[in-house]
């Protein structure tokens, strides 16, 4: 008796094969430094003091279900499969082994996920958390519980682990308004809006906190690394210290992470660099695209228009707060459930396909 598998599925589980294999051996190719973070959530001298705040509760997660103390390459060979099994619940669009654009940054995406999640990570929980998003939009609630609980979700998360998360659905609901607006430029207009939101944020952060939002989090990270070698670090062109020069690094910042032409030119003997650069170019691309074609029919797309504006959010937001292209990245792949929902919403936007 002949056992067939479809091409999608050869594909997926043959890279699924490869990065595994990647992520596993992870810990004796990569360099030190893409360790700091997973060493300091294992330091035993850290374990069981708070829960509140992304290492505080990564610490704990880990320490509790015993992973704290496994080699990294057994932590990855649990986490990986869990990540990649989450995607293919999702669903597995018919084409994907077909060659294109979207299918191979998907690929990359694979890669980079091996990567990240190949020693205790806080983008391990991240990932979890937000793939439960993409589920419940695949349920038959009511569509606007649907949208709501999400958001929802989001703050909570900032709650007890980012506290940023929190911005995506106050930025994601002005874009929303602002999109139904027509503007001659749509795209410009919604991230011009978007952007302003943040701005705003900020400036009441600073009246409230005496700080502003970059202040607290990039400018704070960077001051210690000036003069050291550190790749892709984004530094804003003007002090962060009065309004003008928040808006300035804030808009700067948007730019450096999400079109990062200059960084990946600056950079070009770094691969690692150059591959970041045209991933996050042509997703972005991708991601208008669609959010174009949401606009164009809103009522049959509103749920994949949402993701969008979440992830487009998102983006904002890390303009603000992300130090460098390495870490921007390694937080964005934790957000890979939506861009993985976006990019096949047509195919799995229903029910995830399971046929053999």
């Amino acid at each position: 008796m002949k056992v067939r598998i479809k091409k999608n599925k050869f594909l997926f589980w043959g890279l699924f094969a490869l990065n595994l294999a990647i992520s596993v051996c992870a810990f004796a190719l990569l360099p030190d430094r893409f360790f700091y973070d997973a060493k300091y959530i294992t330091d035993k001298a850290l374990h069981g003091k708070e829960l509140i705040g992304s290492y505080a509760f990564t610490i704990a997660f880990y320490e509790k279900l015993g992973l704290s103390t496994m080699h990294f390459a057994l932590v990855a060979l649990i986490q990986y499969p869990i990540l990649l099994l989450t995607l293919y619940k999702l669903g597995l669009p018919p084409n994907f082994h077909k060659f294109t654009v979207k299918n191979a940054l998907i690929y990359l995406s694979f890669f980079m996920l091996a990567i990240f999640v190949s020693m205790p990570s806080k983008e391990f929980i991240t990932f979890l958390f937000l793939a439960i998003t993409p589920f419940i939009y695949q349920t038959r609630w009511n569509r606007n519980f649907k949208i709501v609980f999400s958001m929802v979700l989001f703050v909570a998360f900032g709650l007890f682990f980012r506290i940023y998360f929190i911005l995506i659905p106050i930025i994601a609901v002005g874009m929303y308004l602002v999109s139904f607006i027509k503007f001659k430029n749509r795209v410009l207009a919604v991230f011009f809006y978007g952007i302003l939101i943040s701005f705003f944020l900020s400036m009441a952060h600073g009246v409230l906190k005496g700080q502003f939002l970059s202040q607290t989090s990039r400018e704070h990270v960077n001051v210690d690394r000036r003069g050291k070698n550190v790749n892709s670090m984004i530094v804003s062109p003007v002090k962060t210290d009065v309004w003008y020069g928040e808006a300035v690094g804030i808009l700067h910042g948007f730019v450096s992470v999400n079109l990062p032409i200059v960084e990946g030119a600056r950079h070009i003997l770094s691969p690692q660099i150059v591959a970041f650069t045209l991933w996050q170019l042509l997703m972005f691309y991708i991601l208008i695209v669609r959010y174009l074609r949401c606009l164009r029919d809103r009522e049959n797309k509103a749920l994949e228009l949402w993701c969008i504006l979440f992830l487009f959010a998102y983006f904002i937001v890390q303009g603000v707060f992300e130090p460098d292209l390495g870490t921007a990245v390694r937080h964005k792949i934790g957000f890979l459930p939506l861009i993985y929902f976006v990019f096949y919403y047509d195919h799995i936007r229903e029910k995830p396909q399971h046929n053999s």
